[in-house]
């Protein structure tokens, strides 16, 4: 278990997907725009969305089903597809960080590791978007292992996959709480605010044990 690392040598990054590499996936902002855009009652949806997404993110219930009981409860003027479609439109890269983690990859020689909860369809549409599997080795996901943060579980799960040791990984994540987590199993957790400061901490992290 865990072979390959080497000392506290840093070996690998972890990272999350929405806040640090691309915009979050369905935030209350977007959610709030759409209930604008489309003409529905926001705080309706909102009470029902609480009650269902954990359940989207975790894979135990399709993309279909959560917009059945969140926004298609009732007819509407607009279809499950158009819908879709703006969920999709709220995914952007935020600037500079995938070129960011490509560069480290290179210069590093660092193992790529997204650790991120979202959901399966949410998730397929972004790796192929921004070809994201051109940028990052291993995708733990909540939606494709049936455990979200703040589970510490699904750090363990990446520890184990990407067959390393703790101490070998930094851990770039914009949520105090997962870092907090993340930094009691022994992981070099670093609170991302922007590309700025983060590419600044991290450098100096690789940089040190050159």
């Amino acid at each position: 278990m865990h072979s390959g690392a080497m000392g506290n040598k840093i070996t690998t990054l972890f990272c999350d997907l929405g806040g640090v590499l691309l915009t979050n996936g369905w935030d209350t902002a977007s959610r709030k725009e759409a209930a604008k855009l489309f003409g529905y009652d926001f705080d309706k949806a909102e009470s029902r969305h609480r009650l269902l997404f954990g359940d989207y993110e975790i894979g135990a219930i399709s993309l279909d089903t959560y917009l059945h009981y969140v926004i298609f409860d009732k007819t509407r003027s607009f279809t499950p597809q158009q819908y879709k479609d703006f969920m999709y439109s709220k995914s952007k890269p935020l600037k500079g960080m995938l070129e960011f983690i490509r560069d480290l990859r290179k210069k590093y020689g660092l193992k790529i590791v997204v650790v991120s909860n979202e959901g399966r369809d949410l998730t397929e549409y972004r790796i192929k978007t921004f070809s994201l599997k051109d940028y990052v080795d291993i995708f733990i996901v909540s939606c494709f292992i049936g455990i979200k943060k703040p589970d510490k579980r699904i750090f363990e799960i990446a520890i184990d996959v990407a067959q390393v040791h703790p101490e070998n990984v930094i851990y770039l994540e914009d949520r105090e709480l997962f870092v907090e987590i993340a930094t009691t199993l022994g992981i070099r957790a670093v609170h991302h605010v922007d590309l700025a400061s983060t590419s600044t901490l991290v450098e100096a992290m690789l940089s040190s044990q050159s």
